[in-house]
């Protein structure tokens, strides 16, 4: 009981395939911009609790420290640097081979 395959059974598989093929094509194009508006959306809120939080945090901080026209300094420059004036100027290099 071998049975053979018609011409028509392979020409409606073709068409099958063909019209499975442009409507995922059709479709992916009416739907592709909605779901990267929702990834980068999700994106967005994920990178913002990662990073945004931290931020608000300090903004929060420095507004309850200061007053209005207050100046603020954030970092102090190091005060650790001690040069012999007797000496000169040291210059730091690196030997090249």
């Amino acid at each position: 009981m071998i049975q053979q395959a018609s011409a028509m059974g392979l020409l409606r598989t073709i068409l099958i395939i063909l019209l499975i093929y442009f409507g995922i094509k059709i479709l992916s194009r009416l739907f592709a911009p909605v779901l990267m508006r929702f990834v980068a959306k999700k994106a967005q809120e994920k990178f913002g609790q990662q990073f945004g939080g931290f931020q608000n945090q300090a903004n929060q901080k420095q507004q309850q420290k200061s007053k209005e026209g207050e100046t603020v300094i954030d970092k102090m420059p190091n005060q650790n640097k001690q040069s012999n004036s007797d000496v000169g100027e040291y210059v730091d290099y690196e030997e090249i081979d």
